[in-house]
């Protein structure tokens, strides 16, 4: 246990729907805000300041030229900080963070920032000879590569989840953001970016969520229970153990799963990072898993024996009412956990975890523990 890395700072930037308010900003313009801001946290919280050994961020669909690097170099870290960018699709950013932990856990005692950044708005159209496509191949050919909308929808069908439990879960999402933010509850974790102060998604699609068309004929997902893509970065300050109060990464597991059905790789990811800690749901005072679909959302809880509108799950409302950068939300998650049990003054001891299921079939996720 002594050795577990904390993570003694987190902050994000309100996460603005492609397009809005972020759109002109770039991924190195949206990381590097929220890389100082959490450095300042930690060197505030230490007394001192801290050298950084590296920044690892996730990401997805950015310009390329290794993210990581373009950020810490814009974020005045200097040369001799060498950056690296990770690629786990929407699992990214926690996976970034678990790289960033395992380096100081093998001994090396050098803090480094980790997380993960997403600019759909900027990011480049690919193309392969000559003809743009929208993603590239989440699996290869004679594997089943669905995107995640359709994945969703096959899922919703696999489980049997209806329309309404659909709409329902979102507007819990919603309700919950909403009251969080109104609550300033968000404020403390929060890098306001090119005048965005707040998620720009929070209550956005909620009234009309009964009236919404579903996306595919005959089908249950609809535009208000998938979430809005986004733009937005978080970063964390990871350290070695007894540094400074924090949360503690204490396990985590990333698995593999039916790439036909990848919505549901967070529950095997939960289960196992659980079973490796010697711990169960019942144990958790915490969760954040990333919503990229109700229908996902609630297949994953299903699987872990947690109830639709459970108290601990995204308690402030998850991607569903925030938006989803792709790169990002894993770390999003992190961030969210560090305020709900960090600044909330959850007692030491006190569990959370993080989880995001991943296209092409993967789970990601942590345990993280309180410690003061």
């Amino acid at each position: 246990m002594s050795s577990d890395p904390v993570i003694i700072a987190a902050r994000r930037t309100p996460i603005g729907t492609r397009g809005r308010a972020l759109a002109d900003l770039g991924v190195a313009e949206l990381a590097a805000p929220v890389i100082r801001a959490a450095l300042a946290d930690g060197e505030a919280a230490l007394g001192s300041p801290v050298t950084v050994a590296d920044v690892l961020l996730g990401n997805c669909m950015g310009p390329g030229g290794n993210p990581g690097r373009l950020a810490a170099l814009a974020a005045g870290l200097g040369p001799l900080v060498p950056g690296g960018t990770v690629d786990r699709q929407c699992g990214s950013g926690l996976a970034a963070i678990l790289d960033a932990a395992a380096a100081v856990r093998a001994g090396d005692g050098r803090m480094r920032i980790a997380g993960g950044v997403e600019s759909p708005s900027t990011a480049p159209v690919r193309s392969q000879g000559g003809v743009p496509y929208d993603r590239a191949p989440f699996a290869p050919h004679g594997f089943p590569d669905p995107g995640m909308t359709r994945a969703a929808e096959d899922l919703a069908a696999h489980d049997g989840i209806a329309r309404d439990r659909q709409d329902a879960h979102a507007a819990r999402s919603h309700a919950r953001a909403r009251a969080a933010r109104d609550a300033g509850r968000f404020d403390a974790e929060l890098v306001p970016s090119a005048g965005l102060a707040y998620d720009d998604a929070i209550g956005a699609a909620e009234k009309l969520l009964p009236r919404l068309t579903p996306l595919f004929p005959a089908g249950t997902l609809t535009a208000g229970t998938a979430t809005r893509i986004g733009d937005g970065a978080a970063a964390v300050l990871v350290a070695p153990a007894g540094t400074a109060p924090g949360l503690a990464i204490r396990s985590a597991a990333v698995i593999g799963c039916d790439p036909a059905l990848p919505g549901i790789g967070a529950a095997p990811a939960v289960q196992e990072a659980l079973s490796r800690a010697g711990a169960s749901t019942a144990d958790v005072a915490a969760f954040e898993i990333v919503e990229a679909f109700a229908a996902q959302s609630l297949a994953v809880l299903d699987r872990l024996g947690i109830a639709d509108d459970d108290p601990r799950v995204c308690a402030d409302g998850g991607a569903l009412a925030l938006g989803h950068p792709w790169g990002a939300s894993g770390a999003v998650a992190v961030v969210r956990l560090f305020s709900r049990l960090v600044r909330g003054d959850a007692p030491a001891g006190t569990l959370g975890v993080a989880a995001a299921s991943v296209g092409g079939g993967l789970g990601v996720a942590a345990l993280l523990e309180v410690v003061r």
